[in-house]
């Protein structure tokens, strides 16, 4: 039986972060039958205006409850002092797009590399500088990296994914579907172990 497994997410999405290390043991023992398909789902929309107080402090204590919740992992909160953030992910977005049109692999070290920077390092990934910075250290064409970036098609391109998780209902970050010949199969997120999401996709193979 043929599958597709949706995965709705957003580079910039703290609880896809923490996530991560999970969902990677979680697709490494899928079936070979299942396709996974990455869908970014568009967190916060373009914007230039500071990230209201309220906000920052909302993020922070999201922050720290995932810290508390999901082991080993950590935030650095020099971000909030170094930097001047906005409520603004569609540019990180945009980046994997671009990212990939280099090669499929890149998607996922694009997806990494702006992780990296925003949690650990305390850069911003909304700032278009700062995605090249992060092409460049994974090894892109910065010319046609910021071409990609800045054009239409990847715009479309992104605006087609985001429509896509929506129509699956998937409007929450991270979030898998599975798709079957007959039926979509919205799975349940562990963000501690992978059994459980493995447990619900093998039911339909085994």
């Amino acid at each position: 039986m043929e599958a597709k497994l949706f995965y709705a997410h957003d580079p910039m999405c703290s609880w896809c972060y923490a996530f991560r290390p999970v969902f990677e043991a979680f697709i490494s023992n899928l079936p070979d039958e299942v396709e996974l398909i990455y869908l970014l789902g568009g967190l916060a929309p373009d914007t230039q205006e500071p990230m209201p107080d309220e906000m920052r402090e909302f993020i922070q204590a999201n922050w720290r409850r995932i810290e508390a919740q999901v082991p080993n992992t950590k935030f650095n909160y020099d971000f909030w002092q170094r930097c001047q953030p906005r409520r603004n992910t569609y540019p990180a977005c945009r980046a994997v797009i671009a990212a990939r049109q280099q090669g499929a692999e890149y998607d996922i070290e694009m997806i990494s590399a702006i992780q990296q920077a925003y949690y650990c390092q305390a850069r911003d990934p909304s700032e278009l500088s700062v995605l090249t910075q992060l092409a460049i250290e994974i090894g892109l064409d910065e010319n046609k990296f910021a071409t990609d970036l800045g054009s239409s098609k990847i715009n479309i391109m992104l605006q087609n994914e985001i429509n896509q998780a929506r129509d699956f209902g998937l409007n929450s970050f991270p979030s898998l579907l599975l798709a079957l010949t007959d039926q979509k199969i919205r799975l349940d997120v562990d963000y501690l172990d992978e059994k459980n999401m493995l447990d619900q996709v093998n039911r339909y193979f085994y």
